[in-house]
C-alpha cells in the first residue's frame, strides 16, 4: 500500500466505496463521478502509480479477465462497453493507482475527449 492513496484505502477497506467485484487480486467499484449510465473502477490491490509502472504483463492479462467478468455482471457485454486506462497528466490521470475504467449503458463517440 502507499501511504495516503485513497483507492489502497479503498482495496483495503478502510475508506468506503460501492464495490461491484472484488478478488484476491483486484477490486471493482462505482465511480463517484460517472460518465456513464454505467462507471466502474478496477483497481490492483497492489500498488502501482501508472501503467508504465507494470512489469507484469500475467497481471495485466488477469485485469482484462476481471474487466471481462464485471462487464458481464453488470449486464454490459451484449451491447458493448467501454475500456480506458488513463497514463499520467497528458493522459488525464489524476489519480495516481493504476485502473481501468469500465464505461457502459449509453453509446459512447469517438473522438472521447
Amino acid at each position: 500500500m502507499a501511504e495516503n492513496c485513497v483507492f489502497c484505502r479503498i482495496a483495503e477497506g478502510s475508506i468506503p466505496a460501492e464495490k461491484v467485484y472484488e478478488n484476491d487480486e483486484f477490486v471493482a467499484f462505482r465511480d463517484l463521478n460517472p460518465q456513464a449510465p454505467v462507471h466502474v473502477l478496477l483497481i490492483p490491490r497492489q500498488h502501482f502509480a501508472t501503467l508504465l509502472d507494470v512489469e507484469d504483463t500475467a497481471l495485466l492479462g488477469r485485469a482484462l479477465r476481471c474487466v471481462q467478468e464485471v462487464a458481464k455482471q453488470l449486464g454490459l457485454a451484449d451491447d458493448g462497453f467501454r475500456v480506458v486506462v488513463n497514463c499520467r497528466e497528458n493522459g488525464g490521470q489524476t489519480v495516481y493507482h493504476l485502473h481501468w475504467h469500465i464505461l457502459g449503458g449509453r453509446f459512447m463517440t469517438w473522438p472521447p475527449g
